[in-house]
């Protein structure tokens, strides 16, 4: 990097990190100068990332950008190595969003007001940190970071339970990164040389067995987080018991960690290994759609509802990543930055009215809509868009997978017919247990508990404000999808393109051992394999 070059990337990472340090001085007793310090920083660093992105970043180039590499621990191979591309840029963005309205939603906390800041601005910063670390060191470190705020947010602002959903979510947490660290090591220490840098490790070849054990490992570590069933458990608890800026950023950045972990390591960094996972993949995300779709019929609690909504949402997620084809992998990273946003306007809005019932299980409630019509008109166009209504960016999302699944040919068409109507399935489920949820609060006979017309008032200004910002672009990239997708365009093609170069020569060496008993999983045409290798030959 040019010495005098100013390091943007650095910059944008620990200004909330910094900022913390001051909260302990600041004169306030009752967090008034806090909260509007705590808003006042993440907007500030969400503003420094968008002149940034702006003015320094080329949309057509699928290389790393902003790029910073300084010695941090030497005698430990650790760099301070941070770099932006299309694949994370997007989500950089996503998380400046969704922190600063995050904070804006909590300004209702009274409780221990410097502690609660400050653990937003740490986490704030460790999420951004691991969208944009090239070290595999600096990414786990800063993995971890994130755990910690999360945590604690939970076991002191959560709710009934909420010991024991914030150590639920530690245990399953912590426990895949256990993963990250043993299959990063065996990467970085495999070969003639020992290296952490991401891009070092992507070059290097591996052993079958080995390549196929990192992976495996990495899919753990980020199935947990993304989450992927059965490793999903921790998410309905910690999304019951947190308050709505937790679980806005669990549901808003969190998830997506996952989704780019999986995208970064497991397709960038091991493409042969993703030649015998890409259809387990496919699978798990069709179990996820299904089984999450199901499950949140079950939930009367609402917050359980849309985690389990939420848990659905990511099966498409592994369905494009799985694809092959550049609309699937585009589709899963829009999926991702569109459930972001929707996913946080519908748990803030379910804080907003928890906030006036002092309920979340939809039996108790009912009759709402009279009362709080704004809130219910909000809360509509929010489910029409997380299922996927047309002129929403759910739609948008989800069609590309589809499409990209389907256009797939590295698949037998047996199987893409079953995962697209499994898939659709899901999909059918969807608007069914939404428009089921929106009858039960907002409909139906009024509670006698709630005392509907003499206490509870409609949602204000403010709250009015951080939906939208919200709930804008969810329509702005579901009329006009190209506002999302020429961040990433470039990358996409390249990642596709990254992991297709190795069907031809691994379906060659090993055509009897890729499922094809079973469907035929992912080969190529004979006559592109045999051209491949005619060409290598």
């Amino acid at each position: 990097m040019n010495a005098i070059e100013f390091p943007w990337l650095t910059a944008i990472i620990l200004l909330p990190l910094v900022a913390t340090l001051a909260i302990p001085l600041i004169p306030d007793k009752e967090g008034r100068t806090i909260r509007w310090y705590g808003l006042g920083v993440a907007f500030a660093d969400f503003a420094l990332m968008i002149y940034d992105f702006w003015y320094k970043y080329d949309f057509q180039s699928s290389t790393l950008q902003l790029v910073e590499n300084y010695p941090w621990i030497p005698q430990l191979g650790l760099h301070w190595a941070v770099g932006v591309d299309g694949l994370s840029m997007p989500l950089l963005l996503l998380t400046g969003l969704i922190n600063t309205l995050a904070i804006f939603a909590a300004w209702k906390v009274n409780t221990k007001p410097r502690l609660f800041y400050g653990l937003m601005l740490a986490m704030y910063s460790a999420q951004l940190g691991v969208f944009v670390a090239q070290d595999l060191l600096l990414f786990f470190l800063m993995w971890e970071i994130e755990l910690v705020p999360v945590y604690l947010l939970i076991s002191i602002w959560g709710g009934q339970n909420r010991r024991y959903a914030a150590t639920k979510f530690i245990l399953y947490t912590a426990a895949a990164s256990i993963f990250i660290l043993i299959a990063g090591f065996a990467m970085a220490f495999s070969g003639d040389t020992v290296t952490f840098d991401m891009a070092a490790l992507g070059m290097k070849e591996y052993p079958k067995t080995l390549e196929l054990l990192v992976y495996a490992g990495f899919l753990i570590a980020f199935g947990v987080k993304l989450p992927i069933f059965p490793l999903h458990t921790w998410l309905p608890d910690a999304h019951g018991e947190a308050s709505a800026p937790g679980s806005m950023i669990l549901a808003g950045v969190l998830l997506k960690m996952g989704g780019y972990a999986l995208i970064r390591f497991n397709v960038e960094m091991l493409p042969n290994a993703h030649v015998t996972f890409a259809p387990v993949l496919a699978i798990l995300g069709v179990v996820n759609i299904v089984y999450g779709a199901c499950c949140a019929f079950a939930q009367t609690n609402l917050k359980r509802r849309l985690a389990y909504s939420s848990i659905a949402h990511m099966g498409f997620v592994l369905i494009g990543i799985a694809s092959y084809t550049e609309l699937g992998i585009s589709g899963a990273v829009l999926q991702m930055v569109s459930h972001g946003l929707i996913a946080a306007s519908l748990f803030f809005l379910s804080g907003v009215t928890y906030d006036r019932t002092h309920t979340l299980m939809m039996d108790k409630m009912g009759g709402m809509a009279k009362v709080m019509p704004k809130t219910f008109a909000l809360f509509t166009i929010g489910s029409m868009a997380s299922l996927a209504l047309p002129g929403m960016s759910g739609f948008v999302g989800e069609l590309m997978v589809f499409l990209g699944i389907a256009s797939s040919d590295v698949y037998s068409s047996s199987f893409k017919v079953v995962v697209v109507l499994l898939s659709a399935v899901g999909v059918i489920l969807t608007p069914i247990y939404l428009l089921s949820m929106l009858r039960q609060v907002f409909y139906g006979e009024q509670s006698q508990e709630l005392h509907l017309d003499a206490v509870i008032s409609d949602v204000k200004p403010r709250e009015i404000f951080i939906t939208t910002c919200l709930l804008l672009p969810i329509i702005g990239i579901g009329f006009y999808p190209k506002l999302a997708t020429q961040t990433y365009d470039v990358k996409a093609v390249e990642l596709a393109a990254h992991a297709r170069q190795v069907l031809p020569v691994v379906a060659h060496q090993q055509p009897s051992s890729l499922y094809s008993r079973i469907f035929s999983a992912p080969t190529l045409a004979t006559s592109q394999v045999e051209s491949s290798i005619n060409i290598s030959e």
